[in-house]
Order: structure tokens, then C-alpha cells, then sequence
């Protein structure tokens, strides 16, 4: 089991979407924070400073991505054979990798939240209004949207190793937080549509505050490692029924 997390970590590090999606998640934030700052947001409000902070859970479409890569790109560049060959036990293989991205996905999280919390930092003194950190909500944000980073990349695994096909993984992935819980959660109700994975992944990071029709921070984590267990079921149960071909 070490040597294939190993492998894998090999494999990552070489990865040049690895590092892409690193920095675009940091431009991602970076972008956000003064977004928020520009569109004439109260920097003197505690709300406004979470929110600035919140935004290092919506780059959790990034580890999503590189999640779905794990496995699907594996099938898209052909290389799949070689890494089964080299480890015939499937279920080590894929074990391998959720441990590599659920690693990826919480160092991606903790860099985005150093980038939120310096960029809030730069516009908060660049416009001469005093930020303290020392409030307890602020780093529940910071915790919460790690975590909806870590658990992303994880069902991103899982979803890659169930549809291997990259474009179409990536296709359902995007068209279930655009269609299912951006339209058809809106026609269901907030009651159910605050179960959905996306709106967890809000309530989780705390990117929903104000709001009163999302899951307390503790249920939408549950909620959410619940997802990324099922995906990891279905993604072993598939992948070693399967045929690699």
C-alpha cells in the first residue's frame, strides 16, 4: 500500500495539471477576495470578512477536476494497463489514489486559505480598515472549505474511476452542480436541495452565510464524507468488476 501511494504521489508531482490547478486555485481566490472588495462590500463587517475567507471551499471545483483526472486520465493517456500490471490488486490501486487526492485536496485547501487570509489581509490595509483574525468564525470558514476541498477530490476519484472517460466525467460532474442543483434543486425546494452535494460543500465552507435554508457546518461535513464514502464504494465495486479494456 505505501509503494502505490508512493507511485501515485510520483505520478501527481509530475502531473502538469497538478500544478495548473494549483495555481488557478489560488488565482481563483485571489480574484474572488478583491471581487468582493470592489463590488463595495462593509469591511467592517464580520460577515464580509468570511466571506472573503469562503471562497477557499469554491475553488473545490479544482480538486474536484483533479480527482476526476486520477483515474479518467489515466484511461485517456492508456496508462491504466501499465499501473494495474504493475499492481494487479485493483482495490490497492484505487485506495492508493483516494489517499494521494484526499492529501492533494487538503494541501490545495491549506494553500488557498493562506492565499484568502493574506489577500484579505492586502485589501483590508489598503483600505485602512483594521482586520482581526481572532474570531472563531473566521477559521471555522477556513476549516470547513479545507475540508469541502478534501472531500471534492475524493468523489472526483470516485466519479472518474465510474465514468472513465475524461470529457464526459468532467461534463457530468460540472452538469450536475449547473442543471441538477442549480435548476432542478431550485424546482424540488431548499429542503431537499440542501442535501445535494454542492449545497452541503456550501454549508460546509460557509459559503451560504446569511442564508437559512442550508445544513449547520457539522451535518453538511457529514453529509459530505458520506458522499465521498459512496463514491469510493460504487468507484471500488465498479472498478473491480470491470474490464480495463
Amino acid at each position: 500500500m505505501t509503494t502505490s501511494i508512493r507511485t501515485e504521489l510520483r505520478k501527481l508531482r509530475s502531473t502538469r495539471l497538478a500544478w495548473l490547478v494549483f495555481a488557478a486555485a489560488q488565482l481563483i481566490v485571489v480574484a474572488g477576495v478583491s471581487g468582493l472588495v470592489l463590488s463595495g462590500g462593509h469591511l467592517r463587517d464580520t460577515d464580509t470578512v468570511n466571506k472573503a475567507v469562503a471562497h477557499v471551499g469554491l475553488v473545490s471545483l479544482c480538486t474536484l477536476l483533479l480527482g476526476i483526472y486520477a483515474v479518467a486520465g489515466e484511461y485517456r493517456h492508456h496508462t491504466i494497463s501499465d499501473t494495474y500490471l504493475s499492481t494487479p490488486r485493483r482495490e490497492r490501486v484505487l485506495a492508493a489514489k483516494l489517499v494521494t487526492y484526499l492529501a492533494a485536496g487538503l494541501i490545495i485547501g491549506v494553500a488557498a486559505a493562506g492565499t484568502a487570509l493574506i489577500t484579505t489581509k492586502v485589501w483590508w490595509s489598503a483600505k485602512g480598515v483594521p482586520l482581526t483574525l481572532s474570531d472563531a468564525g473566521v477559521w471555522r470558514t477556513v476549516a470547513g472549505g479545507v475540508a469541502w476541498n478534501a472531500a471534492f477530490a475524493v468523489v472526483g476519484v470516485g466519479l472518474g474511476a465510474v465514468i472513465r472517460n475524461l470529457a464526459a466525467a468532467i461534463a457530468a460532474a460540472l452538469a450536475w452542480i449547473a442543471l441538477v442543483e442549480g435548476i432542478a434543486g431550485q424546482l424540488v425546494g431548499s429542503e431537499l436541495r440542501r442535501w445535494l452535494p454542492f449545497a452541503a460543500g456550501q454549508a460546509l465552507g460557509r459559503a451560504t452565510l446569511g442564508g437559512s435554508d442550508h445544513l449547520p457546518q457539522w451535518g453538511a461535513g457529514g453529509v459530505l464524507a458520506g458522499y465521498a464514502v459512496i463514491a469510493s464504494a460504487v468507484a471500488a465495486s465498479i472498478t473491480l468488476r470491470r474490464d480495463v479494456t
